[in-house]
């Protein structure tokens, strides 16, 4: 646990989702990120699949997520525009994935369309975040965001 690796955004996309397990059980939390993360989409399935499902997702639906640390909130970044929409709460907790701290970012106190989701994420690279996405208690989705080179701007 704890481990911060050199892993790239690129490497995520390429990786299985059992793989992408292991990453997420061997990082540690990392501080809660600040400012705007690029969100990609991780099918698990590596290859030319995963990068087409991250490259669209990316240009047509969710661009990532602005998270304000101090407030303990955060908006995600919707459509080509990035429209901030979807605000959860954001906080250190026990991972529903392995009991293991994480940071979670909970919607159910905040948002009436995604109040099944909870999302975790844990620092697997210097600014880099790995996260799983529950609805309704079921691992359903795996996601990063980046925010290398990003800090404090939203």
């Amino acid at each position: 646990m704890d481990a911060v690796t050199s892993v790239s955004r690129q490497e995520l996309i390429n990786r299985t989702r059992r793989q992408l397990g292991e990453l997420f059980r061997a990082a540690g939390p990392g501080p809660v990120p600040e400012g705007r993360g690029r969100g990609v989409v991780l099918l698990g399935t590596g290859g030319v699949v995963a990068r087409a499902a991250a490259a669209i997702s990316y240009a047509l639906l969710w661009r990532g997520k602005i998270i304000d640390p101090k407030a303990g909130r955060l908006k995600n970044l919707l459509g080509p525009t990035s429209f901030p929409a979807i605000v959860a709460v954001v906080y250190p907790d026990k991972s529903w994935y392995d009991g293991e701290p994480c940071v979670v970012l909970d919607y159910s106190k905040t948002s009436f369309v995604a109040k099944a989701i909870r999302d975790e994420i844990r620092q697997v690279s210097p600014g880099l975040y790995l996260g799983v996405v529950f609805l309704a208690g079921r691992h359903v989705l795996d996601f990063a965001l980046d925010f290398t080179g990003r800090r404090g701007k939203t």
